[in-house]
């Protein structure tokens, strides 16, 4: 059986690795007027890098087991 926890690795890796190319994005080509009063935190570059770290622990924690 697959747990149900590697699916939802796999989910946050995808959403963090899609937030943080957003934020690179964002990073070298800054908008004129970002509008958000903290944009120079760059939350999502933080929030993109540490959902990619966690769903890649889960995938690697909860990957199927091969049988020999």
């Amino acid at each position: 059986m697959i747990s149900i926890w590697f699916f939802i690795g796999i989910s946050l890796a995808v959403n963090g690795a899609l937030i943080l190319g957003a934020g690179i994005y964002q990073l070298l080509d800054p908008p004129p007027n970002p509008g958000v009063v903290l944009f120079h935190l760059h939350a999502n570059l933080w929030w993109g890098a540490a959902l990619l770290l966690f769903g890649l622990i889960y995938c690697f924690q909860f990957a199927p087991k091969r049988s020999s």
